[in-house]
């Protein structure tokens, strides 16, 4: 001390220091009022300025109370130059972690914009987070005297070492970047890998994505997998879809009377069920003479993924009842098999035939063959 403490010093000291607090503490809530009335305007950047100084200006505050106190106290030249220091880490560090936070808002926001889904892409905020308060440490480190320069250097010779040991890591660190970047995945998209594995990218981290599938299960997929697989997205380019559902109607039916039918069922389907498009041309493309049925397919537009099983249960069941109102018959598949007699070599089939096992002929019926049923 360059002179006695007095009580003046106290005194003075501690009115600075409760300055400091009673102005934080008002500040604090003047930045909440704010905050409720900035949250009312359609504006979001408001809402990003209160939330950056809600924490800086208070916290200012105090450590200017403290600096003021240390000031009038009768501090000896090497104690008030570790107090004023020690002020300036604290405030670094205030303004770091808040830095931290609002700049990983504004990147969370950006994401969910450009990839117009609720979910969120955590990799890009991690990545941006774990910067700032990287800058935010070196610039702690040279306030407080300690050179960055050898610390940069040893991370340098280091980071070979940790990037060999962390190729997988790091591969799907990238790999994860890689897929956001060329957006050909986005959190919300539905997908479907050809290992199987399909549902909604709920996230993509810095290592690894995760999908929930329909069943409310979450599925864990590597980045670096997931890049390297072939993969089909249900919602790119665009979200509307189209399915296909396969019918088949007796020979013996009007072909005219049956397009007639299903279409009118289809437009019923289109403008009652929640999720389908009334606004996409349906179609009917007969296609097949099959075995027992004249085949065709119905191609009906839906809006998301999984609409269409609703929508292709309704339409099942709302045409099967209208095909049996009009008299219009479904076929069951049927087989015919024809049997031959006469001599042909052991084991021989005549073509057209089909082979039946040969069952044993009971004693005391001579010729009387045990009947089989074929369906």
């Amino acid at each position: 001390m360059t002179r006695a403490l007095t009580l003046d010093d106290l005194t003075l000291a501690g009115i600075a220091l409760i300055s400091g607090l009673l102005a934080g503490f008002l500040l604090r809530l003047l930045l909440r009022w704010l905050g409720k009335h900035a949250s009312r305007t359609r504006w979001s950047g408001d809402d990003m300025i209160v939330d950056a100084v809600r924490t800086v200006i208070p916290w200012s505050a105090i450590i200017a109370g403290a600096a003021s106190a240390a000031a009038v106290l009768p501090l000896t030249e090497s104690v008030q130059h570790h107090v004023n220091q020690s002020l300036q880490v604290l405030l670094i560090f205030v303004v770091t972690v808040t830095a931290a936070r609002v700049i990983a808002g504004l990147v969370r926001a950006v994401t969910n914009s450009r990839s117009g889904v609720a979910g969120s892409a955590t990799i890009f905020v991690n990545i941006t987070r774990i910067l700032v308060l990287a800058i935010g440490f070196l610039v702690m480190l040279q306030t407080l005297g300690i050179s960055i320069a050898p610390m940069l250097t040893a991370l340098g010779v280091g980071g070979l070492a940790v990037a060999l040991a962390l190729q997988d890591t790091l591969a799907n660190l990238f790999a994860g970047i890689h897929i956001l970047a060329s957006k050909t995945v986005q959190p919300g998209d539905y997908i479907k890998l050809s290992s199987g594995e399909e549902g909604y990218v709920e996230d993509i981290n810095w290592r690894q994505t995760t999908v929930r599938a329909l069943s409310n299960n979450l599925v864990v997929i590597p980045n670096g997998q997931l890049a390297k697989t072939n993969m089909t997205n249900f919602m790119r380019p665009e979200q509307e879809l189209t399915i296909l559902v396969q019918v088949g109607v007796g020979y013996d039916s009007d072909l005219e009377h049956v397009e007639e039918v299903t279409m009118e069922v289809i437009a019923e389907v289109m403008n009652d069920i929640t999720g389908a498009l009334p606004e996409h041309e349906p179609a009917i493309r007969f296609h097949t003479f099959g075995d027992s049925r004249i085949g065709f397919t119905v191609i009906l537009g839906v809006g998301e993924f999984s609409d269409q099983f609703r929508i292709k249960h309704e339409f099942i069941k709302r045409l099967h009842k209208r095909y049996r109102q009009e008299g219009i018959r479904i076929p069951a598949p049927t087989r015919t098999v024809a049997l031959h007699q006469g001599s042909l070599p052991h084991g021989a089939v005549p073509q057209g035939a089909v082979a039946i096992p040969q069952q044993r002929i009971p004693e005391g019926e001579p010729g009387e063959v045990p009947s089989t049923r074929l369906d």
